[in-house]
């Protein structure tokens, strides 16, 4: 049972850095469908936050000022991209650890898609790099791909996951 003290809590968003926004924007926008909500600026302190999510059918992101924050920062599973300023053409910067090299921290956001084979195929024709292709290794069915920093990024079915979570009680009976 969940503690009333809290009722009302969500997880809002996750936060990346990114080494140059447009091609991350690009990224998350045009090859994954997700919608840019907000940009933020803090020219004192050099840096930019984008926020991005995937809106539901006939929802539209508020013109309003104050109405658009609400709408940000009330919803569920907002994707937070933070540039500093400087990193895009920075030649000594190496870019952001992705957490899947020692030492390993971070490992992957998650996108739940309709067809995973579809997908990959459409990922495939617009040059997105793949970790790992869905009928790759022992876990068959879920693909990874990278965003233009090297974060990886599950490609994972509802039908496929229910399968591969039956197949394993399945396994696990005495």
């Amino acid at each position: 049972m969940r503690d009333l003290a809290t009722h009302g809590f969500a997880l809002n968003q996750t936060m990346l850095r990114v080494r140059d926004p447009d091609p991350s924007i690009r990224f998350y926008t045009e090859v994954l469908g997700m919608t840019l909500l907000q940009r933020l600026d803090f020219d004192e302190m050099r840096f930019s936050l984008f926020f991005l999510a995937f809106l539901r059918d006939g929802e539209t992101v508020p013109d309003d000022p104050a109405e658009r924050a609400r709408f940000v920062f009330s919803r569920e599973t907002t994707l937070e991209l933070t540039h500093n300023w400087g990193t895009e053409g920075d030649p000594v910067f190496a870019g952001y650890h992705n957490g899947n090299a020692e030492p390993r921290g971070f490992g992957h956001l998650g996108i739940s898609v309709p067809d995973v084979g579809a997908a990959c195929a459409r990922f495939e024709t617009l040059g997105v790099p793949f970790v790992k292709r869905p009928n790759d290794g022992k876990m068959k069915g879920i693909a990874f791909i990278a965003d233009p920093d090297g974060y990886w990024i599950e490609i994972l079915s509802p039908n496929g996951m229910e399968n591969a979570v039956a197949a394993q009680d399945e396994g696990n009976k005495i």
